[in-house]
């Protein structure tokens, strides 16, 4: 899991937007190393032991050929080859950022969009630290 530590040397989880971003840039890695392809952009939003991904211009360039040729159907299967493939990294992507395991991938693609989603269903919700969190360093407001 991604840590960070504040002035005084206390170790804090991460917030929530921080492991967002962290696997959103992960997953267009990923893409880049894995499929040769740069995605336009990868949401991720995490809810408790839920993660959701969504990215946009998911599809490669054979899949969007296949699919504006009439081969949709085997432009689905290919993607469904692909995303079998990218199982193992991107389960792996996600217990390194999150530090919970992965019980079940759920994937769709839209040929029409280009977009791809997954469900990520997690072991158990992972460690977040509040976004209001105050540093113990930082001065306290005055009280009257």
């Amino acid at each position: 899991m991604v840590s960070i530590k504040n002035m005084t040397g206390e170790t804090l989880e991460p917030t929530r937007g921080k492991l967002e971003r962290t696997l959103s840039q992960g997953i267009q890695a990923l893409y880049r190393s894995q499929l040769g392809h740069p995605t336009s952009q990868a949401l991720c939003n995490l809810l408790d032991n839920k993660l959701i991904i969504v990215v946009e211009n998911g599809l490669t360039q054979p899949e969007k050929l296949l699919a504006d040729n009439g081969q949709e159907e085997l432009a689905l299967q290919v993607r469904t080859q692909l995303e079998s493939v990218l199982e193992l990294p991107l389960k792996e992507l996600i217990q390194k950022v999150l530090g919970v395991g992965v019980t079940d991938l759920l994937r769709d693609a839209t040929l029409e969009t280009g977009r791809t989603g997954t469900i990520a269903i997690l072991d158990s919700a992972p460690q977040v630290r509040d976004s209001n969190y105050k540093s113990k360093t930082q001065p306290k407001p005055f009280e009257s």
